[in-house]
């Protein structure tokens, strides 16, 4: 019976096999072998009978059945009886041969069986197969195939068959006509000989040890003849590349002298393929055995077609291998292991024929005849050993190649060279010096276009050729004597500097090496390295490329690791010093990058270095050798700016520590005559080489500079020195900005005790000689060089009492400069560097005159204020990459202003100075120019900072023009540029400060209103109107409360010409706090009031300003508070919607609590005092009617709106909290739904089709809206924002959501106003019993959500909204029950500890919310479900306990509703009531069972809440099922924040079930069955699979429980679901059931 089961799902399965789909497919063989693992032989045979008796099953279905038998039987192949063996051998050896066309799938998985089989079964395996081989008679295709199959996967087993096989194959080779044919014997024959080779290699493992060679030579000749002779020839390329392949591993077994015989046709014959074969790997790896077995017999044939060889081989290597198709890498492989056997046989013509190549004209040739180089140069060392000269010395021409490629395959041989020493011989250095100069390319190269795809850039030539480099240095031992001293000798030419971090790795490296074999001392000999550069230049070139330390990949730590290495051969003084502070110098340099390194620094970092340096030598001979050696070099930095400027740091630095006072001049005056004047790097480095040596030579320095400006070279006729003959004037001009620049460096740089006497008497003479020039850089120099000297004078000791009586001339000619730039841009930084300079000129003594100054100021300020905006310069000038200089000169120029107005300021730092710096400044600061206004507030701020910070009042004085001031700034404070506003409160802060120090507060007093201003700036950024008005408001309130009376009249009169400001919002700004001023301080001028509101109330008639709706809205206040009746009368009687003015006139009456509250209760007697809505009919016949908004209410709440929005109104707000609230509730209730009047709805559509588009009109966004900043401005932001971020307000206002939003509101409310609930409640109340649906259900939803929070217990209103709660369970509206059950269920999650008091009462509630007659979708049903599930916590089990079983019978139907929110609220609520199973366990477990594998399968339901449920459901049911394990995975892997493996899961689930309840297998796999119908496809997947779960872990003993007929045909049925992932499944499980068989 048992075998008949395995069978039967065997042939279930192997029926499937028909189906299309590869999954299925793929899951019935995975099927097919789990049944042969259990039963390999009957399942073999199971498959055999099958293909058999379905002998016209198709092909592709007999493949899955023909490759599961291949998997049993390779994995239990030692199991297998030798009569199953021959059955599984005699129908792989049939399906194999049953067609005698070629069906490549079907006919190689039945050979791929028979080779498994052979594996063990070899000699059956032949007996059979052997049977379809024939003498005479062509065999089949797939016959032969797996011969050669055999042949390799069975050597020892095979090659005794192989002399037999050739012998019966021999003469079938000429019946083979078809090509396929030819090439399975190719095939064949190619293996043959690999295993026989494999045989002979391993005779000593191998069953018969006296088989050899000649065994097969004569057949495998035989055959060779046929492939060479005949097939070879053949014009199908497939077949020519199988004959090829079989051709190599042949050769090492045919006879010795037939081979010799035959190599002077088999080479030719191969050669010649390479032209018909573009794919040449095969013919490349045949060759190459070939010429393999050639040498092994000793050939003297090789040496005929040597040449020939060569000649075809060559050209393969120079076709470059593509890396994307690796048959042409391995082609290469093979061709240069060609070139390998043929180097070690024929050096010499070899090389004889290689070397000329490299001469070629043509690139590919040149590198591949270098990879061949480097081939045998590493494979074939003897041989290559005497000819190391001859090589060398053809490589010269090469190294002179331009081409990239070229030159890395160049850098691959040197290094193969100097592995197998050829760098020892002569000319070994050249190949060194091609090497570092491939170090030393440009890493940035500018890339051309590339000629082809795999053109080599410069980069990859220099990479390679550095990591060369390095590993010569390090890895091979016998180069450190090639390379020390040697590579030194390329440290100091400038060509090489790109190589310098290379370089200087290796060195170091071999230094140290040096040092450890103890040659520290004589670590450079210069007696045997005559071309060595000296010490100075070393240590020149080593400090000054340190100077750009991350350039060349960080070469500056790498120069000063070799400097310090070669300290010994710099000066034997050096060592401790050195030891100490260069380690410390590369420190630095690795603690930064480029962009945080200060080059400043670090260049006075490597300054003091030299200094510590020339200091521990001591030695003035070597000094001066050094200085001479660093002017030396000058010349061979002209690329190299940074480096040169530097350097010339460097030599200022040793003049200064040189003795020699003759030697100072004569460096002095050689740098000046051959400087490159026309550079300005130069310029600054010549200049700071003569401040430096200034510093210890100022007599030397001066006299030198001196004489030069005496000599004829300034003059523009022939020069004193023949060098300077010619000069242009514009070379005159270098050379005279130069000498400028030096004397300013030598002011700056000398001791300041010794340059104060020679400024004038020698310095300035020279440079006023200048003065009178066009040239742009000797103008810049000059005011440098003035900027330098002034600031020598202000940091001297005795600054005070050096009188300066040049100043003046100075300060004019810098005005003069000033002057003389355009207006229309800013170009140059001429403005800037004069500002800077005047700076410091002014502060000197004497003081400048009255006109002097202001002729200064007035030409800075309209030289750099009047300016066109930087955006309007970037446009003009169309040059995108200048744009940050210029942003940068703007900002540094701005920046030189402000810092030479504090500079002028300083002198005079009272009101009167204050006043007349504003006199000049006022008319830029009112300036129609936006820019010109914008820059003149921002420098008043800065000055009024630098003011308040300077001042220091020792007696109290009054602050005169204060006013005035003010009066200026503050209605800047809403101009239409954002920085204008924001400078201008800080002009205003400053003033304010200003006037309290006057009157005697300490400078570091805070005052809270005036502190209040900054507070203010942040919303001035942005050019909200309201923002603005609130802010003017707001500093006019603490200007009106710190202005001084007497300043009083001045400020208001200043104010109003502020009315006429160019600017419409300082116009408008300065309105808004001329009423803000009036209410703070004209009580004065009340009886004029009347007449300023007339005035006011007209302008707003004829225009919109701003200025004029500021002073409406002081009127209505007014008004208001005169007459409130007839104010709200008249403006509810304002036309619908209300317009902006209407609106601000509304707002304005929030300005008083008092008044405010007044206006409010009036408001909402209004909106109570009518009904909400009209039902009017439509005209359409059957379309109902439709609700109609009355005017009034509607007009109220647009009112209270306005109002409220005004921050004003939030005192009146919370007085009136609880009546607003409950008002504004019910109005959004009643207007849900509800449409505007006709004539209001044209109007609506009116108004939003031009411009802006005003606050929505509709009833019911209207009063959501209303009711929104009616709970921001009571003080309940936080209810407004959670309402809003949870969607709350767009529900409220859908008809079929409004419940939902008004529970969203009834939450944040609990949570964030508690306090206010009672009056809330007690309000809302009578509501329930209201007609009006609307208003009984948002009370209700309202009380529902109340509910759910503790806060309802703690304010003792439970039981009265709970009463009134339950009361609703019999309202006519279903919505209304629905919300009743869930305010009910709320209970337990806000008051848990009421539902023990009231359980009994709250589940009677549940259950007939249940049984809900009048309930089609079973809407109330859910609500009763989910809020019993919540009460199960707090109940007391006596109160449930009578009710369990009917509830969970209740609600077992609904599992597999077609609703998933019932699916999950009964899931849930099933999972709750396992809980209360302990008093009734026996009756609730059978529940559980009945339940079990409803929740299992749905733990795949497509909805991600019922599959929580399911979890929860099961993880409540663990602890009553009496298994352990099953609990703890239920708890464990059931979380709801974890992702679940269902298989996994599923597969250890079964595995407990049936170790704990086996008895019930048989109930478990009938529920599953009843799933195999469910619509859904998940489910559908997961029931067969449950069940190949219970069945592979079922015991023996519990199988008979199972029907498996019924069972088997049910999955049979299902095995043709339409879903191809259930059809997988059920394959899976079909192969399980062989477990209960």
């Amino acid at each position: 019976m048992t075998e008949s089961r395995i069978k039967r799902l065997a042939t279930t399965l192997m029926d499937a096999t028909t189906d299309k789909d590869p999954l299925v497919q793929e899951q019935i063989y995975n099927a097919l072998c789990y049944l042969g693992e259990s039963e390999p032989e009957e399942i073999l045979n199971s498959c055999d009978e099958y293909l058999r008796q379905h002998d016209k099953l198709a092909y592709p279905h007999r493949v899955i059945i023909l490759k599961a038998m291949e998997t049993v039987v390779k994995n239990s192949i030692a199991l297998l009886d030798k009569s199953t063996a021959k059955v599984v051998i005699f129908l792989a050896s049939n399906e194999m041969t049953k067609s005698k066309e070629v069906i490549r799938d079907w006919q190689q998985a039945a050979s791929n069986v028979l080779v498994a089989v052979g594996q063990r079964f070899i000699n059956k395996v032949m007996e059979e197969v052997l049977t379809k081989f024939q003498p005479g008679i062509l065999p089949h295709y797939f016959v032969m195939q797996t011969f050669a199959n055999l042949s390799v996967s069975n050597v020892f087993g095979m090659v005794p068959f192989l002399n037999s096989i050739l012998g019966t194959m021999l003469p079938m080779l000429g019946m083979a006509k078809q090509d396929h044919m030819k090439s399975v014997f190719c095939y064949a024959l190619q293996h043959f000989s690999e295993s026989i080779q494999e045989y002979l290699a391993n005779l000593d493992k191998a069953p018969d040890p006296t088989v050899r060679k000649d065994t097969f030579s004569n057949e495998i000749f035989s055959a060779y003849e046929v492939l060479f002779n005949s097939w070879l020839q053949h014009r199908e390329a497939k077949l020519r590349l199988a004959v090829v392949e079989a051709m190599g591993p042949m050769s090492y077994l045919m006879p010795s002298e037939k081979l010799e015989e035959q190599l002077p046709k088999l080479i030719p014959g191969i050669l010649a393929l390479y032209k018909k074969h573009t794919e040449a790997f095969y013919i490349s790896k045949s060759l190459c055995q070939i010429l393999e077995a050639s040498v092994n017999i000793g050939s003297r044939s090789l040496d005929v077609q040597l040449d020939s060889l060569l000649g075809t081989l060559h050209p393969q290597i120079c076709a470059p291998a593509d890396p994307s198709v690796p048959l042409t890498v391995k082609n290469h492989t093979e061709v240069l292991r060609c070139f390998t056997v043929l180097a070690c046989s024929f050096p010499d013509r070899v090389l004889a024929f290689l070397l000329p190549k490299l001469e070629s004209s043509n690139e590919r040739t040149r590198v591949g005849t270098l990879l061949i180089m480097r081939q045998i140069i590493n494979s074939a060392p003897s041989q290559m050993e005497i000819k190391k000269p001859f090589i060398i010395s053809s490589m010269k021409l090469t190294l002179q190649d331009s081409n990239n490629k070229v030159k890395r395959a160049v850098v691959q041989v040197i290094s193969a060279m100097a592995h197998h020493g050829y760098l020892e011989q002569p000319g070994g250095e050249a190949m060194m010096e091609f090497l570092v100069r491939q170090c030393a390319l440009p890493s940035d190269a500018p890339k051309k276009q590339p000629l082809d795809a795999d053109d080599l850039t410069s980069d990859s030539v220099q990479s390679i050729s550095v990591n060369t480099l390095f590993l010569l240095s390090t890895t091979v031992d016998r180069m450190n004597k090639v390379l020390w001293p040697y590579l030194l000798e390329f440290v100091t030419p400038i060509q090489f500097t790109n190589a310098l971090t290379p370089l200087c790795k290796s060195l170091m490296y071999l230094a140290m090496k040096k040092q450890e074999e103890g040659e520290n001392a004589s670590l450079i000999c210069y007696d045997l390295n005559a071309n060595l550069p000296s010490p100075y230049a070393l240590m020149t070139r080593l400090l000054v490329v340190s100077s750009q330390p991350y350039v060349g990949d960080c070469r500056g730590a790498a120069a000063l690791r070799l400097l310090n290495v070669l300290h010994y051969s710099v000066h034997p003084a050096l060592d401790q010093l050195w030891s100490k502070k260069v380690p410390l110098l590369v420190e630095h340099i690795e603690e930064n990058t480029e962009n945080s390194l200060c080059q400043k620094e670090w260049e006075e970092k490597l300054l003091l270095f030299l200094q510590e340096t020339l200091s521990a030598v001591s030695d003035n001979a070597w000094i001066c050798h050094f200085v001479t050696e660093m002017c030396g070099q000058l010349n061979s930095y002209n690329g190299f700016p940074l480096e040169k400027n530097f350097l010339y740091k460097c030599i200022g630095t040793t003049l200064g520590a040189c003795t020699s006072k003759d030697l100072v001049q004569k460096q002095l005056q050689e740098l000046l005559e051959t400087a490159r004047y026309h550079e300005k790097a130069e310029r600054e480095g010549l200049a700071s080489c003569f401040g430096i040596c200034a510093i210890n030579h100022l007599e030397e320095t001066l006299a030198k500079l001196e004489d030069f400006v005496r000599s004829d070279v300034l003059k523009k006729s022939v020069g004193l020195f023949s060098m300077f003959k010619d000069r242009s004037d514009n070379e005159v001009e270098k050379i005279k900005s130069t000498l400028i620049l030096c004397y300013g460096y030598v002011a700056a740089y000398a001791p300041k005790e010794l340059v104060l006497s020679r400024i004038e008497a020698d310095i300035l003479k020279n440079i006023f000689q200048c003065f009178n020039t066009k040239d742009l850089t000797l103008k810049l120099c000059l005011i440098r060089s003035i900027c330098m000297i002034s600031q020598a004078i202000f940091n001297s000791v005795k600054h005070g009492d050096f009188i300066f009586s040049r100043k003046a001339e100075l300060v004019a000619q810098m005005v003069e400069f000033i002057k003389a730039e355009p207006l229309e841009a800013m170009r140059t930084p001429v403005r800037q560097r004069a500002m800077i300079t005047c700076t410091y000129l002014v502060v000197l003594e004497p003081h400048l005159s009255d006109p002097d100054r202001t002729e200064l100021i007035d030409t800075c300020l309209a030289s750099v204020l009047a300016l066109p905006p930087l955006e309007v310069v970037k446009e003009r000038d169309e040059n995108g990459d200048d744009d940050l200089h210029k942003e940068m000169l703007y900002g540094d120029t701005i920046s030189a202003l402000k810092d030479l107005l504090k500079s002028l300021l300083r002198r005079n730092l009272t009101p009167h100075g204050l006043q007349d710096m504003f006199a000049h400044l006022g008319s830029w600061i009112k300036s129609n120019k936006e820019h010109e206004r914008q820059r003149a507030v921002e420098v008043s701020a800065a000055l009024l900072d630098f003011y308040l910070t300077k001042l220091k009042v020792s007696t109290v004085i009054p602050f005169y023009n204060l006013g005035v001031l003010i009066a200026l700034f503050s209605p800047r404070c809403s101009d239409s540029l954002a920085s204008v506003r924001q400078h201008a409160v800080d002009c205003v802060y400053c003033l304010l400060y200003i006037q309290l120090c006057y009157e005697g507060f300490a400078r570091d007093h805070r005052d809270e209103m005036v502190e209040g201003l900054k507070a203010l700036k942040k919303g001035l950024e942005e050019p909200d109107f309201t923002i603005l008005f609130h802010a003017c408001n707001n500093i006019a309130t603490v200007i009106g409360k710190r202005v001084p009376p007497d300043q009083l009249m001045s400020l208001l009169l200043a104010m109003f010409e502020g009315l006429a400001d160019p600017d419409k919002n300082c116009s408008r700004a300065a309105t808004v706090m001329i009423n803000s001023l009036l209410k703070e301080r004209g009580g004065v001028l009340q009886e004029k009031v009347p007449d300023i509101m007339s005035i006011i109330h007209s302008k707003l008639q004829e225009v919109d300003e701003e200025h004029v709706r500021k002073a409406a809205q002081q009127t209505v206040y007014i008004l208001a508070s005169q007459h409130k009746s007839m104010v709200v009368s008249s403006l509810l009687g304002s036309s619908l919607p209300f317009d902006s003015h209407t609106c601000t006139m509304w707002r304005s009456l929030a300005t008083e609590p008092t008044l405010t509250s007044q206006i409010l209760e009036q408001l909402l007697d209004k909106v109570n005092g009518d009904i909400p809505y009209k039902e009017s009919k439509c005209f359409l016949l059957g379309s109902g009617s439709e609700r109609i908004a009355t005017p009034l209410p509607l007009a109220a709440t647009c009112a209270l709106y306005e109002i409220m929005s005004a921050p004003e109104s939030g005192a009146a707000v919370l007085g009136l909290y609880p009546p607003l609230f409950v008002t504004l509730l019910l109005r959004v209730s009643c207007t849900v739904g509800v449409q505007l009047p006709k004539n209001l709805q044209s109007k609506e559509t009116r108004s939003s089709s031009h411009g802006p588009a005003p606050r929505s009109l509709h009833p019911c966004s209207c009063a959501v809206e209303t009711l929104k900043v009616m709970l921001a401005r009571g003080g309940s932001q936080e209810v407004a924002r959670a309402v809003g971020s949870a969607r709350g307000w767009e529900l409220m206002a859908s008809p079929k959501r409004h419940h939902d939003g008004i529970a969203v509101l009834a939450g944040a409310m609990a949570r964030h106003a508690g306090p206010r609930l009672p009056l809330i409640v007690k309000n809302l109340i009578p509501t329930l019993s209201s007609v009006l649906d609307s208003q009984r259900i948002t009370t209700t939803a309202f009380f529902a959500e109340l509910l759910s929070s503790n806060v309802v217990n703690d304010l003792m209103l439970l039981e009265t909204m709970m009463d009134n709660t339950t009361a609703r369970q019999k309202d006519t509206c279903m919505l209304v029950r629905k919300l009743a059950l869930r305010g009910l269920g709320n209970i337990a999650s806000g008051s848990p500890e009421k539902v023990r008091k009231h359980g009994a009462k709250l589940l009677a509630s549940m259950v007939n919310g249940m049984d809900d007659k009048d309930d089609p979708h079973n809407l109330v049903a859910l609500e009763a479900m989910s809020s019993l599930s919540k009460l199960l916590d707090h109940v007391e089990e006596r109160d449930i306990q009578s009710m369990l079983l009917h509830i969970a019978i209740r609600i077992r139907p609904f599992f597999d509703s077609e609703q998933s929110d019932l699916r999950q609220s009964s899931i849930v609520l099933f999972g709750n009531l396992t809980k209360f199973s302990e008093g009734n366990c026996e009756v609730f477990f059978e529940q559980i069972l009945n339940g079990l594998v409803t929740l299992l399968l749905h733990l795949q339901d497509p909805k991600p809440e019922v599959v929580n449920a399911c979890k929860f459901a099961l993880r409540m049911c663990g602890p009553n099922m009496g298994c352990e394990g099953l609990c703890d995975m239920f708890l464990n892997h059931l979380r709801e924040d974890r992702s679940l493996h269902y298989g996994e899961f599923m597969n250890n689930v079964c595995k407990h079930l049936m170790q704990s309840y086996p008895e019930m297998l048989n109930r478990l796999i009938l529920t599953n069955l009843f799933y195999f119908k469910s619509n859904w496809v998940d489910i559908r997947a997961a029931a067969p699979m449950f069940i190949g779960f219970l069945v592979l872990h079922v015991d023996e003993d519990h199988c008979q429980q199972v029907d498996l007929d019924h069972l088997i045909s049910a999955l049979n049925l299902l095995l043709k679901d339409p879903v191809p992932a259930v059809r997988v499944k059920v394959a899976e499980t079909l192969g399980r059931l062989v477990r209960i068989l």
